[in-house]
Order: structure tokens, then sequence, then C-alpha cells
């Protein structure tokens, strides 16, 4: 049996097309995939992601955990309201999962991906145990342990902050003061919300945590009000993120690969003195792979696991798209080291050999096409 979130029958009511998603039943699009990314470059989408799972940490110990838990440094959350992008390693250096942490008045929240919630679990409970003053509260409602259970609703696109300013207007000035990669607890109509000025799809944006038992009730008078805002499904948020550059886990890294071979060297912090998890391996192994964006010039579509023939050697697509926005096939991929950007490779598409141009792997940004 599949899970379910609380919108499952407005997206059905939508016309939305279902599909499994990592035990999931969640919307792939509500009729047209490419209209719905090319909506959210030039408008705002709203995107259910209450399939991902939201964790608090509480304590004394919370800020001496995280430091060993993760391999970005949680100390540059120098005040409450900030937050960092990280990934959660394995003692090889392999990545668990990747997530965002948020410094908090009075705790740090995780939020972890869906098909890996259960798993991250065990694993961060089994960490926490070398630590005293800890609690660990997971919100998302079927999670053992669960209080008081919230859901994740997207607004993306260059137009979320006016939706939400006329949605929200006691509070549009907060929403705009509101920087990126900070969060605040902000009252409305449906009590206090966390908003949170992040994203998936390389455009403004926000994710706004809700209160389980406020969550229709949002998602509906939003839809209601703006005609600027529409539903999208998860088809159009992962064309979105590849054209951003952004990984996707199983696609672009798993427990197997480092963030130093996953284009996440940024997000590890190997100059501090502090020890975290998978750290030594990181240090005697280190990068292995050059990861980058792949612009294909012949016909084919870019897919996952397809090799890639490089002067020093084989290659493999992580993730591959047909690009709404540039209208080409695009990728990213695990490349042989010494890889030279701009220069032609070969993607191996049934059994033919397709050129592609290595780029960097950011395609499009704030609506601007960056390669």
């Amino acid at each position: 049996m599949p899970a379910y979130t609380i919108f499952n029958e407005a997206h059905k009511s939508f016309g939305a097309k279902m599909i499994d998603f990592g035990g999931w039943e969640m919307p792939i699009h509500y009729g047209s995939q490419l209209s719905e990314h090319l909506h959210t470059r030039t408008s705002a989408s709203l995107f259910d992601v209450s399939h991902m799972a939201v964790v608090d940490c509480f304590g004394s110990d919370s800020s001496a955990f995280l430091t060993y838990l993760l391999a970005n440094n949680i100390h540059k959350l120098k005040a409450p309201g900030m937050g960092l992008y990280s990934c959660m390693l394995n003692h090889e250096g392999g990545i668990i999962d990747d997530l965002i942490v948020y410094r908090l008045e009075d705790r740090y929240r995780l939020v972890i991906n869906a098909s890996t919630a259960n798993s991250d679990l065990i694993w961060i409970n089994e960490q926490a145990k070398a630590f005293k003053n800890i609690a660990l509260i997971p919100r998302r409602d079927g999670l053992n342990h669960c209080i008081e259970p919230e859901v994740l609703l997207a607004v993306q696109g260059p137009l979320s902050l006016k939706v939400l300013s006329e949605a929200f207007p006691t509070i549009a000035n907060e929403l705009e003061k509101l920087t990126y990669f900070h969060v605040s607890y902000l009252a409305t109509q449906f009590g206090r919300l966390m908003f949170a000025r992040t994203g998936y799809t390389g455009e403004d944006g926000f994710e706004i945590s809700i209160p389980i038992s406020q969550g229709q009730f949002v998602w509906d008078y939003l839809l209601n009000l703006s005609s600027d805002l529409k539903p999208a499904g998860l088809g159009a948020r992962d064309t979105l993120r590849i054209e951003a550059g952004y990984n996707l886990y199983g696609q672009d890294m798993n427990t197997q690969t480092s963030p130093l071979d996953s284009g996440l060297s940024w997000t590890v912090d190997l100059k501090s003195e502090r020890n975290f998890i998978g750290k030594s391996h990181l240090i005697q192994d280190g990068q292995q792979f050059d990861f980058l964006g792949l612009v294909l010039l012949g016909k084919g579509i870019i897919r996952s696991h397809q090799k890639v023939v490089t002067p020093s050697g084989l290659g493999e697509i992580c993730s591959g798209t047909y690009s709404p926005s540039l209208e080409k096939s695009i990728g990213l991929a695990r490349l042989p080291k010494g890889q030279i950007l701009g220069s032609i490779v070969q993607v191996i598409i049934r059994d033919q050999e397709i050129d592609a141009q290595l780029v960097k792997p950011q395609f499009v940004r704030r609506g601007q096409i960056l390669i």
C-alpha cells in the first residue's frame, strides 16, 4: 500500500496523473509537465512536498551532535533563522542523505528526503546515543514517535513573493525581508506557519511548514485566491531541479558515492579541526571523479546510467532529461577526472555515440540561461 499525503484527493480533483514515488502516491503532472515547468519559470507554482520529513532536534547537546552528524559545519548558522544545506555521511564517506538544517530559537530542524526518512531516523537515533541531552521529534505523520505533525507546501517561481504577499498581507513585509536560506515563523489566519525561503527549482520561492490540521485550508485558499498560482507535479519539479543543477538523492548521489564526487565539495568542511562522520575517508580517498553538466548536441534524450565516452575513459550519466527552458537534452554526469569545460564527449544512446558538450552543472537560475 502506498502512503498518501493529505492532499491526495485534491490532486485527483485537479486531474493529476498519480504515480508511485518512493512508496508515496504523488502527482507527476496535472495534464502537462511541460506547461507546469514553464509556468514555474515565469509565474508561480504550488508543489505538495509533504512526503518529505521534518525532524526537530531539541536539547543542549544538539549543536555538538549535529556538528558530528553532518559534513557541513552548522556553526555557520550564527543566529536563529538561518538554514544550511548538508550531506549526512556514513562512516565510509558515502552519502546517506542530503538535507537542510535550520537553526530555530529553541531547536534545530532537519528536512530530509521522503524515501530515506525511515532509514535516516534509524541512523540519526543510533548516532545520537553518544550524546546525553538530545530529543528527536519527527513531524511527519506516520513516522514513529511523531508529535504534532506538519505538512509541507512549496510556492516556487518569480511571482511567489507576490502570491504570498497577497495571500498574507499582514506579513508581506516580513516575507519580503526574508532572505535566501533563511526561515521565520509568522502569524497568519491559519496560525503561526514556518516560511523558509528556499527551493529546488532555481527560482525564488518559499517552503511552508503547516500544522496538518490547517494544511488543506492553506492549499485551497492559495489556489482559490491567485490566478498566478497553479499546482505543479513532481515531473516539473525534477526538470526544474536538473536545469538548476541541484542533485537528486538516489540518482546523483547515494551511499556509495562521496560528496566530493557528486559536485558537493562546497558543502564539506574539511578545513576546520572538527570531526564528523565520514571525514577520515574523505581525506584519505579525496576526489575521484569530476561532476559536470552535459548538453546533447545531437538527437536523443540523456537518461540515467547511460555511458559517457571521454578521452580519459568512461563516465556515467547520473540524471538526464529534456530541458523545456533550453529546448535541448541536458544531464549531470560523473566522469573521469581532468575533463575540460567546453570540450566534446559522447553519450551512448541506443548503441550510438551522440556528441555532447561539457558545461558547468548549472543550466538555468532565476530565469536566466547560464550556458
